[in-house]
């Protein structure tokens, strides 16, 4: 870009992600690579559920499949089905790792997979138009989800939620 104010807030964008953290983002300042999956989960339902009433409900619903996604990945490193170090690359298989070791049964998987093939492309990209009914269901989905997998686990007491 040609603009001197966009370059300019590219350059400090690159810098700020350069330095030393410092105010870290409250909650998340765990070491273990699980907790900061569960802890960014929570992080997501929670600026969803305050979204929701201000009606932005296209940024609900994508927060929500991102919380689902971050609680199975808690999930699964937790159970040492994952190593921290390990990047699943395609959502639909990151939901299918998840039946493989037992998180839910291979159906439910398949429909997660679905759920984000069929519906998530079209409210992000703007091919179909974010409702009030999606938003709050999506918010309710990755709320049941994030507790069940919270509560299979032998830490549900680092849950922020």
């Amino acid at each position: 870009m040609e603009n001197s104010d966009v370059e300019d807030a590219l350059a400090a964008a690159e810098r700020s992600f350069e330095q030393s953290p410092e105010n870290i983002e409250a909650g998340l300042d765990v070491e273990e690579a699980e907790l900061v999956q569960l802890r960014r989960a929570c992080r997501l339902l929670a600026a969803a559920s305050r979204l929701l009433n201000d009606g932005y409900y296209t940024v609900v619903i994508e927060s929500s499949f991102v919380a689902i996604e971050r609680s199975i990945q808690f999930r699964l490193i937790h159970d040492g089905a994952m190593e921290s170090s390990e990047v699943i690359s395609s959502h639909r298989r990151l939901y299918q790792r998840g039946a493989e070791v037992g998180l839910y049964n291979e159906a439910f998987g398949t429909r997660l997979a679905e759920l984000w093939n069929q519906n998530r492309t079209k409210t992000y990209y703007r091919l179909g138009v974010a409702t009030e009914a999606q938003a709050k269901a999506m918010h309710e989905l990755a709320s049941k989800v994030h507790q069940n997998l919270v509560n299979g686990s032998r830490v549900r007491y680092e849950c922020l939620c």
